[in-house]
């Protein structure tokens, strides 16, 4: 399938400000199963100071305002031509060693929720990929989708305690669960292709575990579903914070902030 996608990021600030850093996460690799024809981010009203690659292969661009902007605006564009791979990403590869995956953060710190979401699972099923389906289905079960009770710090054990959220908090409860069940586990940011629209809200999320012998594998637990051709993987990360799309800070009298979002993501 290939992909063509629109996304622009526009931040607006009633005052003016002295200086401002963001950390954009925004640019898809060609991989298996995923191949970039073409990619480009434009800035308006900042510039690119810094372009690296962080401890997960992620392209990062490190991007500076000041001088009094009252407007900076991000835009994406390109194609990604996809192929179905049933949710497997394959072997661990990256700068981050696997151990590294099993880390506890804030975000996915694991709690009485989170240890009562696995209870059973372990016993429920012997083969590890049918394990971590059954997780996926409890955690949506769980956590409804429901928008604009959770935000970026939200963490897994809050996503349970208030049984409503989004693709994050789905994500963020699976990889805690999957952790304490001993499966070094990922989160991952990128796009969607909805079948019921093009214009969308904002990126998606979704989850990784690494089972011994086959590797990474992949499941978008909002939708039900293991990633498929309809998704382009952008960044990956212990959890939101290192795969967050845009993150950052300003510095000035800029009063009030305002974000805007217009994505579009279409065959």
């Amino acid at each position: 399938m290939q992909l063509k996608i629109s996304h622009v990021t526009r931040y607006r600030y009633e005052g003016p400000v002295t200086y401002g850093l963001q950390e954009v996460r925004l640019t898809p690799r060609s991989i298996p199963g995923q191949n970039v024809l073409a990619w480009s981010i434009e800035i308006q009203g900042g510039k690119v100071e810094l372009e690296f690659e962080d401890q997960h292969a992620n392209t990062v661009k490190l991007i500076s305002f000041h001088d009094d902007p009252r407007e900076l605006a991000i835009t994406c564009t390109g194609e990604v031509a996809t192929l179905d791979t049933s949710g497997i990403f394959g072997s661990h590869t990256g700068y981050a060693p696997l151990w590294y995956f099993t880390r506890v953060t804030p975000l996915s710190r694991p709690g009485q929720a989170v240890r009562k979401l696995v209870r059973g699972v372990r016993e429920d099923e012997r083969d590890a990929i049918a394990r971590l389906h059954l997780l996926s289905a409890r955690i949506r079960e769980t956590v409804a989708y429901v928008t604009g009770r959770t935000g970026v710090e939200t963490s897994a054990e809050a996503a349970l305690a208030v049984g409503k959220g989004v693709c994050q908090d789905h994500s963020h409860v699976f990889v805690s669960a999957a952790r304490a069940m001993g499966f070094p586990a990922r989160y991952v940011s990128g796009y969607l292709m909805m079948d019921d629209r093009v214009d969308q809200d904002a990126t998606h999320a979704w989850a990784e575990a690494h089972v011994d012998g086959i590797g990474w594998v992949s499941f978008d637990v909002s939708n039900g579903i293991s990633p498929d051709e309809r998704h382009v993987r952008v960044a990956t990360g212990l959890d939101y914070r290192e795969a967050a799309p845009i993150s950052g800070m300003c510095w000035g009298e800029n009063g009030q902030e305002t974000l805007a979002v217009s994505l579009q993501v279409q065959q």
